[in-house]
Protein backbone atom coordinates (compact mmCIF):
# COMPACT_ATOMS: atom_id res chain seq x y z
CA UNK A 1 0.00 0.00 0.00
CA UNK A 2 1.23 3.58 -1.03
CA UNK A 3 2.18 5.72 1.93
CA UNK A 4 0.73 9.44 2.10
CA UNK A 5 4.23 11.36 2.12
CA UNK A 6 7.78 10.54 0.90
CA UNK A 7 10.86 12.94 2.31
CA UNK A 8 14.38 12.80 0.47
CA UNK A 9 16.76 13.43 2.91
CA UNK A 10 20.31 13.03 3.95
CA UNK A 11 22.12 12.39 6.61
CA UNK A 12 23.36 15.54 8.05
CA UNK A 13 21.25 17.69 10.01
CA UNK A 14 19.78 21.33 9.14
CA UNK A 15 20.55 23.61 12.19
CA UNK A 16 17.58 25.86 11.48
CA UNK A 17 15.20 22.59 12.33
CA UNK A 18 17.18 20.13 14.06
CA UNK A 19 16.15 17.51 11.20
CA UNK A 20 17.96 15.80 8.38
CA UNK A 21 18.31 18.18 5.84
CA UNK A 22 16.25 17.77 2.69
CA UNK A 23 17.31 16.90 -1.02
CA UNK A 24 17.52 20.14 -1.84
CA UNK A 25 20.13 21.71 0.97
CA UNK A 26 21.80 18.85 0.63
CA UNK A 27 23.14 19.57 -3.03
CA UNK A 28 23.47 23.28 -2.35
CA UNK A 29 25.59 22.52 1.01
CA UNK A 30 27.74 20.03 -2.13
CA UNK A 31 28.18 22.69 -4.47
CA UNK A 32 28.84 25.32 -1.40
CA UNK A 33 31.02 23.01 -0.58
CA UNK A 34 32.69 22.77 -3.97
CA UNK A 35 32.51 19.11 -4.38
CA UNK A 36 30.70 19.58 -7.56
CA UNK A 37 31.59 20.34 -10.78
CA UNK A 38 30.59 23.31 -12.61
CA UNK A 39 28.25 21.45 -15.15
CA UNK A 40 26.84 19.54 -12.05
CA UNK A 41 26.06 22.81 -9.81
CA UNK A 42 24.38 24.36 -13.52
CA UNK A 43 22.49 21.02 -13.53
CA UNK A 44 21.36 21.44 -9.92
CA UNK A 45 20.53 25.09 -10.53
CA UNK A 46 18.27 24.69 -13.53
CA UNK A 47 16.47 21.78 -11.84
CA UNK A 48 16.13 23.60 -8.59
CA UNK A 49 14.66 26.53 -10.59
CA UNK A 50 11.89 23.94 -12.06
CA UNK A 51 10.89 23.26 -8.81
CA UNK A 52 10.75 26.73 -7.67
CA UNK A 53 8.43 27.79 -11.15
CA UNK A 54 6.17 24.70 -11.01
CA UNK A 55 6.06 23.91 -6.56
CA UNK A 56 4.18 26.46 -4.22
CA UNK A 57 6.83 28.20 -2.04
CA UNK A 58 5.43 27.31 1.62
CA UNK A 59 5.21 30.99 3.55
CA UNK A 60 8.21 30.19 5.69
CA UNK A 61 10.65 30.45 2.93
CA UNK A 62 10.33 33.63 2.23
CA UNK A 63 13.28 35.87 1.32
CA UNK A 64 14.91 35.08 4.73
CA UNK A 65 14.74 31.70 4.71
CA UNK A 66 13.86 32.40 8.02
CA UNK A 67 11.40 28.89 8.93
CA UNK A 68 10.44 30.09 12.47
CA UNK A 69 8.85 27.03 13.60
CA UNK A 70 11.48 25.03 12.18
CA UNK A 71 9.24 23.06 9.92
CA UNK A 72 10.25 20.70 7.27
CA UNK A 73 8.90 19.04 3.98
CA UNK A 74 7.15 16.40 2.94
CA UNK A 75 6.21 15.35 -1.08
CA UNK A 76 2.71 14.14 -1.35
CA UNK A 77 2.97 10.52 -2.99
CA UNK A 78 0.06 10.91 -4.76
CA UNK A 79 1.22 14.00 -6.84
CA UNK A 80 5.06 12.71 -7.02
CA UNK A 81 4.91 11.61 -10.61
CA UNK A 82 5.16 15.15 -11.40
CA UNK A 83 8.46 15.72 -9.93
CA UNK A 84 10.01 12.44 -10.37
CA UNK A 85 12.34 13.33 -13.55
CA UNK A 86 13.50 16.03 -11.81
CA UNK A 87 14.14 14.84 -8.40
CA UNK A 88 15.69 11.96 -9.63
CA UNK A 89 18.19 14.21 -11.12
CA UNK A 90 18.80 15.37 -7.97
CA UNK A 91 19.40 12.22 -6.84
CA UNK A 92 21.73 11.43 -9.22
CA UNK A 93 23.94 13.61 -8.47
CA UNK A 94 23.77 12.81 -4.67
CA UNK A 95 24.62 9.20 -6.31
CA UNK A 96 27.43 10.30 -8.67
CA UNK A 97 29.38 12.25 -5.56
CA UNK A 98 28.40 8.97 -3.11
CA UNK A 99 26.67 11.36 -0.73
CA UNK A 100 24.56 9.38 1.36
CA UNK A 101 20.82 10.01 1.68
CA UNK A 102 17.35 8.35 2.57
CA UNK A 103 13.99 8.13 0.84
CA UNK A 104 11.50 8.46 3.90
CA UNK A 105 8.18 7.03 3.36
CA UNK A 106 5.59 7.65 5.75
CA UNK A 107 1.37 8.33 6.78
CA UNK A 108 2.27 10.19 10.19
CA UNK A 109 4.45 13.43 9.66
CA UNK A 110 3.84 15.59 12.64
CA UNK A 111 1.87 18.23 12.75
CA UNK A 112 0.71 19.75 9.43
CA UNK A 113 1.14 23.54 9.45
CA UNK A 114 1.16 24.04 5.48
CA UNK A 115 -0.21 22.07 2.70
CA UNK A 116 -0.78 22.95 -1.18
CA UNK A 117 -1.30 20.68 -3.72
CA UNK A 118 2.10 18.83 -4.40
CA UNK A 119 3.65 18.71 -0.25
CA UNK A 120 3.22 19.60 3.38
CA UNK A 121 5.14 21.14 5.74
CA UNK A 122 5.02 20.05 9.24
CA UNK A 123 6.48 20.43 12.87
CA UNK A 124 6.91 17.76 15.90
CA UNK A 125 3.61 17.58 18.02
CA UNK A 126 6.28 18.75 21.02
CA UNK A 127 7.00 22.28 19.31
CA UNK A 128 3.08 23.15 19.28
Amino acid sequence: MLKKYMRIQGRETAWKTGKPVGIFILNWRKIRDGLYSEDDAKLYDETHKWFLEHLPQPPFYGDNNDNPQGAITYFKTEKYEDMKDKTQILMDLLDKYKIPYDIVLTDYVGKIIYEDDYQVAVIDEMNM
